[in-house]
């Protein structure tokens, strides 16, 4: 079989897995964005799924959406593990551990030993050893990187309390603490990073948000009393506040730096903030433009740029990095 007819078998196998992974299958939207091929493309391949696959069942939405599906899983369970996806599973496990996602590490770690469970052992250790030479070409075997140590004791309480949603009673130690204080908290989510964060309303104190270092964090107690979530709030957006872990209201505000063309190549391929905007000056510098808070890890960041880069706003950060500006690094971040 030459490589192209190859190529249109495993496509054919991969449509036939994901309309039988799907519980409401797969429609013709679907398949152009899964495959990125056109239209008339992924009418083919419906055809070909059909022929292939006479058990298929197909039905037609309130949209007048055809969709197609799988509901023999024998299919699924004979293929067994790939070993690209037992590398991206490895490699989401240590992402997790590099960022202190405990929960999801022990979650991950479990799907990972179950699926591999599934398969015959000398299946399963070659794709093991498959994944395990993927991994250390991509760099991913071992990269730890800085980050605060918290008790994972901590987290999994939290992650019930997030569940109900349920009040905290935690042991918090704030920076002017002499020793921990107990706090009764409404939690609303956790920031990972080199830093992690329990998001919460303190019962006490209203409607603000608070950051709770988990590492400062020395106890948690799951409490009895439910309450309810404010509808409008938004992990996504509200993390979105700041550059790094550490949220400032009082330094939010517009940001913008201008990389100098020698390193406007390099800036370009950074995303600095999920909202930045990006544009390239008549001089060939590179102005990057986004509003958040945190300007002392942004001026930890900034520094590994040298001179490259200038601060045009906000001036308080300006002024944190000025004096600070090297010529002499000899790589860009």
């Amino acid at each position: 079989m030459d490589s192209k007819r190859l190529g249109k078998a495993l496509d054919l196998m991969r449509l036939a897995e994901e309309a039988a992974a799907r519980p409401g299958g797969i429609s013709l939207a679907q398949i152009t964005e899964i495959f990125a091929v056109n239209l008339r493309t992924a009418q083919r391949m419906t055809r070909a799924l059909e022929e292939a696959f006479p058990m298929v069942q197909t039905y037609t939405d309130r949209d007048r959406r055809k969709w197609w599906q799988l509901s023999d899983h024998r299919l699924l369970r004979l293929q067994g593990l790939r070993d690209s996806e037992l590398s991206a599973l490895d490699m989401g496990i240590r992402r997790a551990e590099r960022d202190g996602a405990l929960t999801e590490v022990v979650a991950l770690t479990s799907l990972r030993n179950r699926l591999l469970g599934t398969m015959p052992a000398s299946l399963a250790r070659r794709a093991e050893v498959d994944a395990e030479a993927l991994l250390e070409a991509r760099g991913h075997a071992c990269r730890p990187g800085p980050r605060a140590q918290y008790d994972p004791r901590v987290l999994s309480v939290i992650d019930s309390a997030l569940k109900g949603p349920f009040m905290l009673e935690i042991a918090y130690s704030g920076a002017n603490d002499a020793s921990p204080r107990s706090r009764a908290v409404k939690p609303y989510g956790v920031l990972f990073g080199m830093r992690c964060y329990l998001i919460a309303r303190e019962s006490e104190n209203g409607a603000a948000y608070r950051h709770f270092r988990l590492d400062r964090i020395s106890h948690a107690t799951l409490m009895p009393n439910s309450f309810v979530r404010d509808p409008g709030f938004d992990l996504a957006a509200h993390s979105a506040r700041a550059f790094g872990s550490f949220h400032s209201d009082a330094e939010y505000g517009p940001v913008v730096w201008r990389f100098a063309p020698l390193a406007a190549d390099v800036a370009r391929d950074f995303v600095f903030h999920p909202d930045q905007q990006v544009e390239t000056e008549a001089d060939g510098s590179l102005t990057i433009r986004f509003t958040a808070g945190g300007w002392l890890e942004m001026a930890w960041h900034l520094y590994q740029w040298g001179d490259a880069v200038e601060v045009i706003a906000p001036p308080e950060l300006r002024a944190m990095v000025d004096a600070h500006r090297r010529s002499d690094f000899p790589a860009l971040p």
